[in-house]
């Protein structure tokens, strides 16, 4: 057997920021802490104090969200099911959808004035009818925390109202938006929606980067208490491309409509997403060892691509690598080899290469004639 390399130039790849730090216009922001991702791959673009422990105030009900819209997606709680405005929910302070003591509210109602009027008083709702109370919702909420990979976030309420120990970090809530909008993207929809009346009473939607259409922002959520600052989590699409930000700590309205446009034109201006290869794509053939068909094919098993400094595109390289000849048999599907992406201070990426057919072994006589006519060749 032989180890064949091909080594092929396509694009250059993203490792964390550091590393391409001379490749892009630096940037920063007024935000005490901020996290901004490429989601199609998941991508660190841009952090300040991503990892630092800060109140979320109303950010914080995107958990609260998350385990409504998975209950919903479970079949235990359905949109047109009421649920009861508890005494506890209706003295909830700050923002309010104003329901009243004692009415059964649609669940879907509730979901839009958690989202577009920020209730806290929906917000407890939902989670008095999820958990059978707050505290054991926040429990919920903890653990759906640990299962996202949220390490540094702790919850005690379904509001995200100040609690010494209720808080979260840019980058766990980024996280937290990327899995709203993948995992239930059949709900995504009601954080684009401006305006929601209930009891008489019409409310905007907080969120202000979604009345700048431009801008591409199709949610999430705002947030603002007076310990923590002004704070935003929004996702915008454009051409495709879908870019996560969390900015907190703000001192104005103005400047949480501001700052999270410029990190969002910034991440698309100087940072592009590249596809490197497609699932069942033909990459190389490998010779086959007494087998029906003397070569089988190399597909893709996965499709990749990339995100990247525009200016980085040249860096990359990719090599193929398989052993040849491969002996028979073959089964469709079985891995043998790799494609590797790597460029200097980052970690390689794979993508498995796979048999695009199988290939039988040969019956006995038809073995031993083809291995007589190698021994005769390489005499």
């Amino acid at each position: 057997m032989k180890i064949l390399a091909l080594s092929i130039v396509l694009f250059a790849f993203l490792a964390p920021l550091p590393v391409y730090a001379q490749s892009v216009a630096p940037i920063e922001t007024a935000a005490k802490q901020a996290c901004v991702i490429d989601a199609n791959t998941d991508t660190l673009l841009f952090q300040k104090n991503g990892d630092e422990h800060m109140p979320t105030s109303s950010m914080s009900k995107m958990m609260t969200l998350y385990l409504t819209f998975q209950a919903l997606k479970e079949g235990k709680l359905h949109l047109n099911d009421s649920l009861t405005v508890s005494e506890h929910a209706w003295k909830q302070p700050g923002s309010r959808t104003f329901l009243n003591i004692g009415q059964k509210v649609p669940v879907e109602d509730l979901i839009r004035g958690v989202i577009v009027q920020s209730g806290n008083d929906a917000a407890v709702t939902l989670a008095e009818g999820l958990g059978g109370s707050e505290d054991n919702f926040a429990t919920m909420m903890n653990a759906e925390a640990a299962r996202l990979g949220m390490d540094n976030s702790h919850f005690v309420n379904a509001t995200g109202l100040p609690d010494p120990d209720h808080y979260s970090t840019a980058c766990d809530l980024v996280k937290l938006a990327d899995a709203l909008i993948k995992d239930f993207p059949q709900y995504y929809h009601y954080f684009s929606e401006l305006t929601f009346t209930f009891n008489g009473i019409k409310q905007g939607n907080r969120n202000p980067m979604l009345y700048h259409p431009e801008l591409g922002v199709d949610g999430l959520k705002t947030g603002h208490t007076e310990i923590g600052g002004y704070g935003l989590t929004a996702s915008a699409l454009r051409h495709g491309r879908r870019l996560i930000l969390v900015v907190n700590g703000l001192d104005s309205m103005q400047a949480r409509e501001d700052e999270p446009a410029k990190l969002l034109d910034w991440g698309y201006r100087e940072f592009g997403l590249y596809p490197i290869v497609k699932a069942g794509q033909d990459l190389a053939e490998a010779k086959v060892w007494l087998g029906h068909a003397r070569d089988v094919p190399l597909l893709a098993a996965t499709s990749l691509e990339i995100t990247l400094p525009r200016s980085a595109r040249a860096e990359l390289k990719t090599s193929v690598s398989f052993q040849q000849p491969v002996p028979a048999p073959i089964e469709k599907g079985q891995q043998l080899g790799t494609l590797t992406v790597s460029a200097p201070g980052m970690a390689d990426k794979t993508v498995a290469l796979v048999a695009g057919a199988s290939v039988p072994r040969l019956g006995f006589f038809a073995s031993l004639k083809a291995k007589l006519r190698y021994l005769l060749t390489k005499s």
